[in-house]
Formats: structure tokens, C-alpha cells, sequence
């Protein structure tokens, strides 16, 4: 006996494939939460975003890093999968080093030297990034 899908789950299927991969990345959005400072991030469609969600929420520690970043260690590596070269560096970028296998969230000017996979990128200001200091850090989807 073969068994036909009804006209709704055929129009729902199909109106899912009609919709961009890039309208679909629009729901991925992370908050990073420490020291009554919060950032969120849109977050871009890759495989190592999809690493990074899949571990998450995730309680780890937030650190400064040079003067232009803030660094989370994660329990793993990623997938590095997501690798991509751009030159349109800017403030507010999240990345993922591939060297140490951290988090880097920018907050200043910084150089892509094909050591960065980049995640995503902040909604609204850094301010919060510039809290200098090491603290407790959450971070979850929202």
C-alpha cells in the first residue's frame, strides 16, 4: 500500500525549500552574558556555527585578550568546516581562532591572517566588551 503525502505537507515542503538558506540563518542569534554585561550576535549559517550551537548553553570564562578582543576557550575544538577568507574585518565580529581553538569577540580593529573562522557578528554596540577583567560567561541561543 503506498501512502501519499496530503496537499498541506506537500505546500509546507515546498515553500521550505523556496526560502533562502540565508533568510533561514536569520533565527540564529547567541547571547553572551558576564559581569551584568550582555552582547547578542546574528550568527552565520556554517558548519562551525552549527558545532558551536550544538554545545551550547555553555558556562566558561570571558578574558581579555590584546587590546582589541575578548577571548572564550571552549571545552573542544570545532568543526572547521566553516573556513572562509574575507577582508571586511570589523569591530563587533565573532570568530572562532583556529590556532588556540577559542572565541575571539572583537570590540576593536583586528586582521583576518587565515587563522579565523568568522561567526557572526554583534547586534548593537561593543561598549559591553570593553568591561576589562576575567569573569564567569554564559552563552545560549536566544
Amino acid at each position: 500500500m503506498m501512502i501519499k503525502p496530503n496537499r498541506r505537507a506537500v505546500l509546507v515542503g515546498a515553500a521550505a525549500l523556496m526560502v533562502p538558506a540565508v533568510a533561514r540563518a536569520q533565527s540564529l542569534r547567541v547571547r553572551v552574558s558576564f559581569n551584568d554585561q550582555q552582547v547578542t550576535y546574528q550568527l552565520s549559517d556554517n558548519p562551525t556555527v552549527r558545532d558551536l550551537v550544538s554545545m551550547l548553553p555553555a558556562e566558561l570564562e570571558i578574558q581579555d585578550f590584546s587590546t582589541n578582543e575578548k577571548i572564550v576557550h571552549l571545552p573542544r575544538r570545532l568543526d572547521e568546516g566553516g573556513f572562509e577568507a574575507f577582508s571586511d574585518e570589523t569591530p563587533g565580529d565573532l570568530c572562532y581562532f583556529l590556532g588556540w581553538g577559542n572565541l575571539a569577540l572583537f570590540h576593536d580593529d583586528y586582521t583576518f591572517r587565515d587563522d579565523l573562522i568568522r561567526l557572526g557578528h554583534i547586534e548593537g554596540d561593543v561598549a559591553p566588551l570593553l568591561h576589562k577583567g576575567t569573569y564567569p560567561v554564559r552563552i545560549e541561543m536566544i
